[in-house]
């Protein structure tokens, strides 16, 4: 895949070469796309923040754009390329005002 094939503020539903080189269903919701990767929050497991190389994706599967009173909302120094340049996940929670958090 590519970043053009991904768009922030959107669930995904794909298949995903995992850092063992084992094909796995994840659901992501990416908040920033850079050119070699994208910031992307796990929603079907801990809900971690991870790095997704796009040539880990190797398909989507289901795409639902999230309306954007239900966006999920990370502070932009979390989201920063700089921030992920030496690490490939993180933990921390995110919240939408709309849903009440």
């Amino acid at each position: 895949m590519k970043k053009e094939d991904f768009a922030p503020h959107t669930r995904y539903t794909v298949t995903w070469r995992d850092p063992q080189g084992k094909l796995r269903p994840a659901n992501i919701y990416p908040y920033r796309l850079y050119d070699q990767f994208m910031v992307a929050r796990m929603t079907d497991h801990s809900g971690m923040l991870r790095k997704f190389a796009y040539a880990d994706i190797v398909k989507i599967v289901k795409v639902v754009p999230v309306a954007k009173e239900n966006q999920f909302y990370i502070p932009e120094a979390v989201l920063s390329e700089g921030t992920w340049a030496g690490r490939t996940s993180m933990e921390r929670y995110s919240s939408s005002p709309h849903m009440g958090k």
